[in-house]
């Protein structure tokens, strides 16, 4: 029933299998790729024809992770994987980004790729093993895909590289770098790294090209037993005699519109030149007119490139390696915690940055289960920074991948959660755009967070590196332009301190650079981040030592792991009241840190002293105020300390003696009590009479102690009282009011029951309740 067909290799200590023809037969292209107990499954459709009017290559890419996988049901209301994550959208663009150069020029047929994660055994990730499996799948399939590529993960650590590394070794690590590329050359880069040097970074791409090479041969070695008859290319013209014609008519035209200086001046002379292009073929078929079009563009492409291969002169008059002036400044915005405003050339950043609490934590279910980010950075892209009316609305794959690179730049910075325990989000918001406008992210929102009192470890700045390559010539250039990145081959940007690289990415548009290349461009850029890192000084040199009089402050303190459930109280009453009653927000850790916060330092010293009550321990002697709770006969009960009450009998409510308790006390009575006593059961006694209520100064005992009642054996007891009701309890029945009593032996604080044994006395005959 199946014609299965495998290739495995040991692939850094661990088998890598790739097979096809069991699953997805019906897809042009199906490969199971398994490394570990991983599995992810990529299928390849292609359409067989061109849709009318088809005029860019409609490739989409799939990455989905099914819950099953881990063993886990998704959380929500749904209980279904549905939209697709922030993870999955990442990795979907990881997966489309080297494998579109590699298709031919003018190929316009819709192709999908969907890869679906199977199984995941949480040590090897998913990402590089759908890499792998999408271009495997797309060898197979017989489209003209100009592949294959490979792919691997590489960490750093103790000074060594690792290749495919388990999560907790990243986290351990230095760097965690991925890269993907062809036999000859990379096609990819994305990473983050912890300040590590470009002879480091460029030693780990090139360690990974080497080591995807097995994968590479895997993958040619499937093909050759199962892949799919190649498609047959129809010849196409290649349009020689309307380029010349283009270029006689228009040629002069784009070029003194590249030799414009400003953005908007140069679009509107390019737009009059297309204007007149498509007066030349207005008789033309639709599809001679397409063509002219895209001829025109190609004309654009090459007057720019050899301006800067055969002048070294590009677009705005600048050099290869000069930056655009700069302009920064900090706290742009007045309610915010943290903002700056960011501008190179005609490239702005409105970034804000906002600190919150441990709730304000971002959630995340994925297949290693939920997840908790406190840092979080998002870039919106509004149609009106390149001037244009267009979508408006929630982020699509490239805000997002933008995003996540500047969050890559940044993170390796920040302080831990134990020395800044807030929440961080970093908000950049594109006002103009001619250029990097990711880069200008990763500035804005270093300028930001230090405006917001972040210690930041270094302030980080990115740049965007460009490439013009025409078969052995190339030019890298510096800061690039909106137009010199979609008429050049290559997009390399890098982020980074003073002291390394923080972030690596890059992306090209022909089939693969050199070491030479990637060398001259990692030494350029660091140039060129000197640069911005000096100009950014301008606008702060030093984190602010204060925060935001807007800004939650959050004070930390520890408490005894077994004190934890007192401050939480039943069904969480006791910490709603502290929060309800002092406005601040408390968060307990299971370790026993407690977190206060508030923008209000009285609220947080009220929460703090709350806290401090119910995890004190009373000590006899030390006065305290409290609440009168209850009344029973003997005494009142106290609430003295956080939530532990205490005993005043009611022999120590005052000096005299008090016939009834509530002819003194009423409920809800603030008084001032003193700790006399704690007994063995931790119950305690307290004293109203021993301390001033008015100012709560301690009181002398002046009350006269008690006369010894000798012993039980009937032994002296003492002088009594004479005559009257002064005669006591002590005197005998028949000495009369006012003569002596008979004896009856010693009192004993007991009585007899029928058999002889002792019945103890009610205790608040005794005084000893507590």
């Amino acid at each position: 029933m199946f014609t299965i067909h495998k290739q495995e290799i040991d692939w850094g200590g661990r088998k890598l299998t790739l097979e096809t023809g069991r699953v997805a037969r019906q897809a042009d292209g199906a490969v199971l790729a398994t490394y570990g107990e991983t599995v992810v499954l990529c299928a390849v459709t292609a359409a067989k024809s061109v849709k009318e009017g088809q005029d860019f290559f409609p490739l989409t890419v799939h990455y989905q992770e099914k819950f099953s996988a881990a063993g886990r049901i998704p959380g929500g209301f749904f209980k279904r994987e549905r939209g697709a994550t922030e993870h999955e959208t990442l990795t979907s663009r990881l997966i489309d980004r080297p494998v579109r150069p590699l298709f031919p020029e003018g190929f316009y047929n819709e192709i999908n790729v969907i890869a679906q994660v199977l199984s995941y055994d949480g040590e090897n990730e998913a990402d590089i093993v759908a890499l792998v499996a999408a271009s495997a799948a797309l060898t197979l399939s017989g489209v003209p895909f100009l592949g294959p590529i490979g792919a691997a993960r590489v960490g750093y650590k103790d000074g060594e590289y690792q290749l495919n590394p388990s999560r907790e070794s990243l986290k351990e690590g230095a760097l965690d770098l991925v890269v993907a590329g062809t036999q000859s050359a990379v096609m990819m880069v994305e990473s983050e790294a912890k300040e590590l040097s470009e002879e480091v970074m460029l030693g780990g791409v090139m360690f990974a090209h080497r080591s995807m090479q097995p994968v590479i041969e895997a993958i040619i070695a499937l093909a050759e037993k199962a892949a799919k008859e190649p498609w047959e290319l129809a010849a196409t013209d290649d349009g020689g005699d309307m380029l010349a014609k283009l270029k006689a008519e228009v040629g002069s035209d784009i070029d003194a519109a590249y030799r414009m200086l400003g953005k908007s001046e140069r679009r509107e002379a390019l737009e009059v030149a297309k204007a007149k292009a498509k007066a030349l073929f207005a008789d033309a078929t639709p599809q001679e007119q397409m063509k002219a079009l895209k001829l025109f563009k190609k004309l654009e492409a090459d007057i720019v490139r050899g301006a800067i291969l055969k002048e070294g002169r590009r677009i705005d008059g600048r050099d290869t390696r000069t930056v655009r002036p700069i302009e920064s400044m900090v706290g742009f915005l007045p309610r915010t915690h943290g903002s700056a405003l960011f501008t190179r050339g005609e490239t702005q950043a409105i970034v804000t940055t906002t600190l919150g609490t441990a709730d304000a934590e971002q959630m995340i279910d994925g297949l290693d289960g939920l997840k908790y980010e406190r840092f979080m950075l998002h870039y919106n892209f509004p149609p009106y920074s390149v001037g244009e009316v267009g979508r408006f609305g929630a982020p699509g794959r490239r805000e997002i991948g933008h995003g996540k690179l500047a969050w890559r730049a940044i993170h390796p910075l920040l302080p831990s959660k134990e020395e800044f325990p807030y929440t961080i989000r970093v908000l950049s918001d594109i006002t103009e755009s001619n250029g990097s406008s990711s880069m200008a992210t990763v500035c804005g929102a270093s300028l930001a967070l230090m405006d917001a009192g972040v210690p930041l470890k270094r302030p980080c700045a990115g740049i965007a590196m460009g490439l013009i390559l025409e078969g052995k010539d190339f030019a890298v250039i510096s800061d690039i332009l909106g137009d010199e990145d979609h008429l050049g081959d290559m997009d390399f940007k890098v982020a980074g301190t003073s002291e390394g690289v923080t972030s690596l990415q890059m992306d090209i548009k022909v089939a693969g650079i050199t070491e030479e290349i990637m060398r001259q461009a990692l030494a350029q850029a660091n140039a060129g981040r000197a640069h911005i890192l000096g100009e950014m000084s301008r606008a702060i040199t030093e984190v602010r030592t204060e925060l935001s009089a807007h800004a939650p402050r959050i004070e930390t303190m520890s408490v005894p792991k077994e004190k934890i459930r007192d401050i939480i109280g039943t069904g969480g009453k006791v910490i709603r009241e502290i929060v309800a009653t002092t406005g601040a927000k408390v968060d307990i850790e299971d370790d026993g840190t407690v977190k206060i916060a508030s923008s209000d330092l009285d609220k947080i010293e009220a929460a703090r002293q709350w806290i401090l009550g119910i995890i004190a321990e009373p000590e006899v002697g030390k006065i305290y105020s409290g609440k009168v709770v209850g009344m029973p006969e003997f005494g009142a009960f106290v609430n003295f300390l956080g939530a532990r009450d205490g005993l005043v009998h009611i022999s120590e409510i005052r000096n005299e003696r008090v016939a009834k308790v509530s002819d003194v006390l009423s409920e809800g009575q603030m008084v001032k009590v003193k700790v006399i006593g704690v007994d063995d059961r931790g119950k305690v006694k307290l004293s109203m009479r021993l301390v001033d209520q008015e100012t709560g100064e301690e009181l002398p005992d002046t009350r006269p102690p008690r006369e010894p009642r000798g012993d039980r054996e009937g032994g002296d007891r003492g002088p009594r009282r004479e005559g009257g009701r002064e005669g006591g309890r002590d005197g005998g029945r028949d000495g009369g009011r006012g003569g002596p009593r008979r004896d009856r032996g010693p009192r004993r604080e007991q009585s007899e029951d029928k058999d002889g044994g002792d019945v103890p006395l009610p205790s608040f005959l005794t005084g000893n309740d507590d």
